[in-house]
């Protein structure tokens, strides 16, 4: 299963983002969509498509955090990071930061941040992110630049 991760929209989808994620089986957004209008071109793939809340939603359309099963694996989907992942959850997906994220805290979780798609920190380029979920197999994780 390949899953396309994205965060940080803030109203705006770069160009040609959505031809790129047609190869997806799933979208993720980690919040801060903004306007819900901004994820018609992700809704129009016809992938299920799953978002949470950010801090500058403006509405209550979508849940503040998401706990999905994905062959065999417990994710946790989140705009700002919990200070600890929930009990039985192997791995974190948040966006707010504006950074790209890889780390394996002393638990084993695994916490993962896509950047963002639009606004990046200083100094950073704009990305998103492909997880690739296969049972009894290592998580993979590509970061890819905008």
């Amino acid at each position: 299963m390949r899953i396309a991760v994205i965060a940080d929209t803030h109203d705006r989808v770069p160009p040609k983002l959505p031809e790129r994620l047609q190869a997806a089986d799933e979208i993720w957004h980690l919040g801060d969509v903004c306007d819900p209008v901004t994820l018609v071109e992700f809704e129009n793939l016809g992938r299920p498509l799953h978002v949470v809340l950010g801090n500058n939603e403006w509405h209550s359309f979508w849940p503040r955090e998401l706990q999905l099963e994905r062959e065999g694996w417990q994710f946790f989907l989140t705009h700002i990071p919990p200070r600890r992942a929930p009990a039985g959850v192997a791995v974190v997906l948040h966006g707010h930061t504006h950074a790209p994220r890889d780390e394996t805290d002393k638990d084993g979780v695994r916490w993962l941040n896509p950047g963002c798609i639009t606004g990046p920190k200083r100094g950073l380029r704009a990305s998103f992110a492909w997880l690739t979920v296969q049972k009894d197999q290592p998580l993979g994780w590509q970061v890819v630049l905008v």
